[in-house]
This record gives C-alpha cells, structure tokens and sequence, in this order.
C-alpha cells in the first residue's frame, strides 16, 4: 500500500504538475483558511459555504482543507497522487455546483453571468498526470519510499 500512495517516477514531469496544482491552489486555500488575499478566512468560508450555498459542513470543511493542506502537500510532494484525486473530485464539485451554468470560458471580459470551468479542466488534468506519475524530483514522497 506504501508503494502504491508514494512510489514516483524521479522526472520532473511529477514535479512540474504537482507544483503547478500547489502553487494554484494555495492562493484559494489561504483565503479560504487564514483570511490572505482578500478571503473571508475560515469561519467566514464556513459561513458563506453552509450558510449560503447550503453545504453540508464537513463538506465545506473538505474543501477548506483539500485547497489549504493540500496544496501545501502538493509543494512538498507529499503523498500527492491522494491530493491530486481529492483535488479531481474538488474541482468536478466546483465544476457541478457552481460553474456548470456560466459555459466553458472563464470570464475574461466581464460580460459573461459567472465564470466558466475551463480553468478547472486546467487543474483536473494536471491531477491526473500527478496521478498517474507521483510526485517526481525533490518531494518528500521519494524520499519515503527509498
């Protein structure tokens, strides 16, 4: 079982994706989490999830977690192929709950109701590249697993 969450290919392919998906997310998971970058922090991200969008909690509190813990995770390479399937599953969510409605394109000009869910295409890909591959060069997973 050790193998099969740690094991990863020691390219950069694992490193550039996991990277890619850490570096995305942690934005969004700071906000959610700390309140950085003009979020609400966690108890306003609560709030706005069970209160607003009608969440369950521990479903806002996945969420919270998935973008803050796991894209800290996902920099250091550690167990990333558990991230990157909870960040496919966070962003078909998203995708399903939120972003469906609004069409493919994100809304570049402004004229658009919402967003559109091509960045979380974005994102579900390079998941799934992490998936398969690891985590790559320089993470914590390789490290493991030697």
């Amino acid at each position: 079982m050790k193998n099969q969450i740690f094991k990863t290919n020691n390219d950069w392919t694992g490193t550039i994706t996991r990277l890619s998906i850490g570096l995305i997310l942690f934005p969004h998971g700071a906000q959610k989490m700390l309140g950085w970058f003009g979020g609400f922090g966690f108890t306003g991200t609560m709030s706005f999830f069970t209160d607003t969008m009608h969440l369950p909690w521990l479903i806002a509190f996945m969420v919270i977690v998935i973008e803050f813990i796991g894209s800290l995770s996902l920099i250091a390479g550690w167990a990333s192929r558990i991230w990157s399937a909870l960040a496919i599953v966070l962003m078909l969510g998203i995708i399903l709950t939120s972003h469906l409605t609004n069409g493919f394109f994100m809304n570049w000009f402004g004229n658009q109701k919402g967003e559109g869910f091509e960045f979380h295409l974005l994102v579900i890909g390079l998941s799934i590249v992490t998936l398969i591959n690891g985590s790559g060069k320089f993470s914590v997973d390789s490290k493991i697993v030697k």
